[in-house]
C-alpha cells in the first residue's frame, strides 16, 4: 500500500493512540493517513495540530464545507489520489450535494457552487499554482464577495498546508481507504 510501513496501533504512543482510536470510534475505520503518519510522532503531532487549527477553527468566515472544497480542489491540482478521494468523502457529507467532490475535483469553474465559493477557489487556486503573483485584486475580488483579510488568509493556509499533505501522501504512495469512495454519495438509510 505505501513505501512506508504504518507502524500498529498497538506500537504508537498514549496520545496519538487515543487520538486514531477516537478518530476509529467516529468514523468506523482508521484513515490511512493517520498511520502513515505516525510513523514519526513528533511530526505527527505537528501536522495534526496545524491541521485542527486550520480546519476545525470556530472563528472563521468559512465554512466546513468551505475548507473541505479548497482541499478537494487544490489537491487535484496536485494531483493528489489520496487527499482528493479522502477530502472528497468529508466534502460531500458537509455540503449534503454527492457531485459536488467530484466536479471541483476536475473543474471546479463548471462545478454547481456558489459565486462566492467560485471566489474562494479562484483566489486557492492562485495560492496553489502561483502565489508570487497574489495582489491587491485578489483580495478586492474576495472582498466582493464577503471575504476578509483573516478569510483570505485561512484560504492561502489550508492550500499551502495542503499542499505539504498532497506532497508526503503522493511521494509515499499513500492510498485512500476504500470507506472513502462511497461515503457521502448516497443518502443515508433512515434508522
Amino acid at each position: 500500500m505505501s513505501r512506508y510501513p504504518a507502524p500498529e496501533i498497538k506500537d504508537l504512543p498514549d496520545d496519538i493512540r487515543a487520538k486514531v482510536l477516537e478518530v476509529q470510534e467516529k468514523a468506523g475505520f482508521v484513515p490511512n493517513v493517520f498511520l502513515a503518519l505516525a510513523r514519526r510522532p513528533a511530526e505527527w503531532r505537528a501536522f495534526f495540530a496545524y491541521h485542527d487549527a486550520l480546519m476545525l477553527k470556530e472563528d472563521s468566515g468559512l465554512t466546513k464545507g468551505d475548507r473541505e472544497m479548497i482541499v478537494t480542489t487544490t489537491s487535484a491540482a496536485n494531483q493528489c489520489l489520496y487527499c482528493v478521494v479522502a477530502h472528497g468523502a468529508i466534502l460531500r457529507i458537509y455540503e449534503k450535494k454527492p457531485l459536488v467532490a467530484d466536479q471541483v475535483a476536475v473543474n471546479y469553474r463548471k462545478a454547481d457552487i456558489s459565486p462566492r465559493q467560485r471566489a474562494m477557489l479562484d483566489f486557492a487556486m492562485k495560492v496553489c499554482q502561483n502565489s508570487h503573483e497574489i495582489g491587491e485584486a485578489d483580495f478586492a475580488a474576495l472582498q466582493a464577495h464577503g471575504f476578509s483579510d483573516e478569510d483570505a488568509w485561512d484560504i492561502a493556509a489550508i492550500t499551502a498546508f495542503f499542499g505539504l499533505s498532497n506532497r508526503m501522501a503522493s511521494f509515499s504512495h499513500m492510498m485512500p481507504n476504500p470507506e472513502f469512495y462511497l461515503m457521502g454519495r448516497m443518502p443515508k438509510a433512515k434508522a
